[in-house]
């Protein structure tokens, strides 16, 4: 019998190995504590994971599931969205260059400036603790941040590349690339494969993931669940 690609089932990979310290368990249902993430995952589709999903959306909000599939309907909860998505993966990163601009190590002193700004551009979920789920690097122009990237699930042998975003007002400039590749390069000096998520609609990220030695791996569909 063949065993799961660690990337089949990222969120349960992750809450399931190597940060399950930043779970919260519901039964045999587990999510990113609130202030770190929306992700849950459950082992299976059983009625009684179904019902862990359920009572742990009742007692911690909502969630969102990253799987092949969408979950079958929830008695008490509602589905605040669907959507389809492109799992990318980097076995062979572009090689980082010498960027034209400086990159900065970020810190817990950031974290106001890196909440800002990923609230502004909306990359993804972010909330108080997302900058703790791993690295992050971002570009500075005058002491603001303008541009970050960095990690967040870290499924066995794997990290995921997240928080790419850019400020309105400085884009054009190459900050996402350079910063993803950077983010990338210390992935890959771990002996750990980068991949990222993207929604499938969004050709135009897509299409800088691809230029920078991201391939398709596989679809999923990410279901945001919520009390109804």
């Amino acid at each position: 019998m063949s065993s799961v690609h660690p990337l089949d089932r990222p969120v349960w990979s992750a809450l399931t190995g190597r940060q399950s310290q930043l779970s919260l368990a519901q039964g045999s249902a587990l999510r990113f504590a609130p202030d770190y993430g929306l992700f849950a995952a459950t082992p299976d589709t059983s009625d009684q994971s179904i019902a862990d999903l359920a009572a742990l959306v009742a007692a911690h909000g909502d969630v969102a599931l990253v799987e092949a599939d969408a979950p079958p309907p929830i008695p008490g909860v509602a589905v605040r969205s669907r959507a389809v998505c492109w799992q990318m993966v980097a076995q062979e990163p572009n090689p980082v260059g010498e960027p034209a601009f400086a990159i900065e190590d970020l810190s817990e002193a950031d974290a106001p400036q890196m909440l800002a700004l990923a609230t502004l551009t909306a990359p993804g979920p972010f909330f108080t603790r997302t900058h703790q789920l791993g690295r992050f690097v971002g570009v500075k122009v005058g002491g603001q941040l303008v541009a970050m990237a960095g990690e967040r699930m870290r499924p066995p042998g794997h990290t995921e590349v997240s928080g790419v975003c850019t400020h309105p007002d400085h884009r054009g400039r190459g900050y996402a690339a350079g910063l993803m590749l950077e983010v990338a390069a210390r992935i890959r000096a771990r002996d750990e494969v980068p991949f990222l998520h993207s929604y499938a609609h969004n050709t135009g990220a897509i299409a800088l993931y691809q230029a920078l030695g991201f391939d398709f791996s596989r679809e999923l569909v990410m279901t945001t669940l919520t009390s109804g």
